[in-house]
């Protein structure tokens, strides 16, 4: 697919090629010429089913996803190819029926990575067949007769959840990684909102990593690169949105999640949920809910990562919240209890709105 933006009422070759993708995918009855209403109408449904933000506009995240949404798996031999790795549907149809075997690939996230090659590798040292790596006909085939006989749960889910509770509830000797968005439409407050955050969780004993300072804008590989290396339990990335209408308003979180390969990140859509129950709960901002997402943030990010939208800067109620410095408080107050519920056992629990710092010291984290 090009990486050229598509939009209602271009027409061309590009358009031809999207037109035939989206009718492979079942998407669009015929292919088209021209970006007309029903190949928009298709771009949505395919942006919705994919965990894209919903524009009908084909940017550069949608040809991407469009293009990884071409390959079923036995289309090519799939392998770990540096620095470029590959990526696309027939990847993750590959780390879902190696999770369903019980061989760990880690997220079915549909990037061949190194976790995947070791998975590839045991299984085929299990299959009697030649030990590379690399799936490819034998390796496909041998899948295939073995999933008629096997069928598994959800390995990879238990496992990240198995590994939150092991850690306990306290919060003394967790990583968590703190992503202001400084492509966001105020980097200021963002900023402001992770540093009065940082400072709640290193006085509790919680090792912190901001992904930048209030200066630089790093990428979002940079960012990404940043969370991974840190080792961390937790990300938590903050954003304030922006749109053309300014009645737009409200606060939502997202975390990893592809309808498409049934996959989502189950600690991450816990706490998702609880951050968003806790804000909506202690401050008047509207409830625009929970979302499952497959940006690249969430997606490529190895530890539970959550990002929350924290309002909109075109609508005047929002910025006028977020620029007063004890709303701010309050939205920090809400995360750090939305944090510790993330690792409260269920017993230990309390009423949404309702828990206080204080209460948290027989939790564990205060002496």
């Amino acid at each position: 697919m090009s990486s050229v933006s598509l939009h209602l009422g271009d027409s061309g070759d590009a358009v031809s090629l999207l037109s035939n993708t989206l009718t492979r995918l079942g998407l669009l009855q015929s292919p088209k010429s021209i970006f007309d209403e029903e190949v928009q109408s298709a771009v949505k449904a395919f942006q919705q089913n994919r965990g894209l933000t919903v524009t009908g506009v084909v940017d550069e995240q949608t040809s991407l996803t469009l293009e990884e949404a071409r390959w079923k798996l036995g289309d090519r031999t799939l392998s770990l190819t540096l620095p470029k790795m590959m990526r696309g549907d027939d990847v993750a149809q590959l780390q879902s029926r190696l999770s369903e075997l019980g061989f760990n690939c880690g997220r079915v996230d549909g990037i061949f990575g190194s976790l995947t090659e070791k998975a590839v590798q045991d299984f085929q040292k299990s299959a009697g067949i030649k030990v590379d790596g690399r799936c490819g006909a034998s390796t496909v085939m041998s899948m295939m007769r073995l999933m008629k006989v096997v069928s598994g749960g959800a390995p990879a889910q238990l496992r990240e959840q198995v590994a939150r509770e092991g850690r306990g509830p306290a919060l003394a000797g967790k990583v968590i990684v703190l992503d202001p968005g400084s492509q966001c439409a105020d980097p200021a407050i963002t900023f402001d909102i992770a540093q009065r955050l940082e400072g709640r969780l290193i006085a509790l004993g919680v090792t912190v990593f901001l992904t930048r300072s209030a200066a630089n804008h790093p990428s979002d590989q940079e960012r990404i690169d940043r969370a991974n290396n840190s080792g961390a339990d937790l990300v938590i990335s903050f954003n304030i949105d922006s749109y053309k209408n300014e009645s737009a308003h409200g606060v939502a979180t997202y975390y990893y999640g592809a309808d498409a390969h049934g996959v989502h990140s189950v600690v991450g859509e816990r706490f998702a949920t609880l951050v968003q129950r806790e804000i909506t709960a202690r401050t008047d901002l509207l409830n625009c809910r929970t979302h499952a997402k497959t940006w690249d943030l969430l997606r490529r990010t190895k530890a539970p990562t959550v990002r929350i939208d924290l309002g909109y800067a075109t609508n005047p109620g929002d910025l006028k919240r977020l620029g007063d410095p004890d709303f701010r408080e309050t939205v920090v107050e809400s995360l750090m209890i939305a944090i510790q519920r993330l690792y409260l056992s269920a017993e230990d629990d309390a009423k949404t709105g309702t828990l206080k710092i204080s209460d948290l010291r027989r939790a564990g984290i205060r002496k």
